[in-house]
């Protein structure tokens, strides 16, 4: 049985998810070499971690994690509300800091949300694939992903938030969720957006919308990091200034380096060639988990493999559109690029779980 798992596994995927943690601990020595390497060292002390983690999950049955998932889910909303008591960092309440290390139980919470999300849908259509689209069931499973997005914007994380919502609505459209919601939804977001602007959203969340559309209008004070990041990207261009030699990143105009900005770095020392490199590989990875979702066998691995793609989706996409200045700057981390031990062994426990679903596949669903 194992030696079919192995065999069916997509192994690309996890070359993928390694080659963009090697690119993004290169950034990271020459983003850190100030400080004496310890985020390098913190996130390649993680790095170790994460790999007898994926070596067991790879031949834990999805399912079996699928079933459990609803109680990981109840620690995690415990969790994401003790999470607001704790001290403000940056302006957030979104990490437990203890001596050697923090934790950021949205990250975490990412995985369950998923699995329990995909779970219950599964279980509602188990009497036919259109009792998804009953209203009341429907508001049901959404309550599972709300409960958390609503925690999280009170952080506030609104990155994060966006992306449980992506992963979300990938899951709802795989599941053959109604035209008539995704035209509904349409409709109340371009009525809701306008009204959140102006009586919801904080002071701060306002400036970084107004700084995204005209960074120039406060280039010392809220527009400063952006400004320093395309400087740095186009300082790179094509082949990059060279490792320890960007001006922006070892000069210490750009911050912070190592986790919003570490695409910058990249773009700055190692030019468009290899930050082109890295889209590249992020889009055949996210392409490679929805190949997953095609041939898993039965919808419950569909509809997780679709999630895990949309987290990842969401998280390259606005990582470096707010890098260039084509997004409002958010706060989300790059996938195995950016530094954070929560970030990366969530990511890679993501991965573990995309390689047990690739494992079990059946590719005969594509015979006609």
């Amino acid at each position: 049985m194992r030696k079919k798992i192995l065999k069916n596994v997509d192994w690309g995927i996890l070359i993928c998810s390694i080659i963009l943690c090697v690119i993004g601990m290169i950034a990271l020595f020459s983003a850190t070499q100030e400080t004496g390497y310890s985020d390098l060292k913190k996130q390649m002390l993680w790095f170790i971690v994460s790999i007898p983690v994926i070596l067991i999950l790879i031949f834990v049955d999805y399912e079996l994690i699928a079933k459990i998932s609803p109680v990981f889910y109840g620690i995690f909303i415990i969790l994401l509300v003790a999470v607001l008591f704790t001290e403000p960092i940056n302006g957030a309440t979104s990490w437990f800091e203890f001596k050697f290390f923090s934790l950021q139980p949205a990250e975490f919470a990412k995985i369950f949300v998923i699995l329990t999300f995909a779970f219950v849908i599964c279980k509602i259509q188990k009497k036919g694939r259109n009792e998804i689209n009953k209203p009341w069931k429907l508001l049901a499973s959404l309550l599972i992903v709300g409960i958390p997005i609503l925690l999280i914007i009170k952080q506030p994380d609104y990155g994060t938030a966006a992306a449980y919502i992506v992963a979300m609505l990938m899951i709802l459209f795989t599941a053959g969720i109604d035209k008539k919601y995704i035209i509904g939804c349409v409709l109340i977001i371009a009525i809701a957006v306008p009204l959140l602007y102006q009586f919801v959203l904080p002071e701060h969340a306002k400036s970084r919308i107004k700084i995204f559309l005209n960074p120039d209008s406060d280039p010392r004070g809220a527009g400063y990091n952006v400004i320093q990041s395309k400087l740095a990207i186009g300082a790179g261009q094509l082949t990059g200034m060279g490792i320890l030699k960007g001006n922006q990143t070892q000069l210490g105009f750009l911050y912070p380096k190592t986790t919003d900005f570490i695409f910058s770095v990249i773009g700055e020392e190692m030019g468009f060639v290899v930050a082109a490199g890295v889209i590249i590989v992020y889009v055949i990875l996210i392409t490679k988990a929805i190949y997953v979702a095609k041939t898993a066998k039965d919808d419950l691995g569909s509809y997780i493999a679709m999630g895990i793609a949309g987290i990842f989706l969401f998280h390259m996409v606005e990582n470096i559109g707010m890098t260039m200045g084509l997004l409002p700057i958010t706060g989300v981390p790059l996938p195995f690029v950016s530094y954070g031990g929560s970030s990366l062994l969530t990511n890679f426990i993501l991965i573990a779980i995309l390689l047990s679903i690739s494992g079990r596949r059946q590719k005969a669903i594509f015979i006609e």
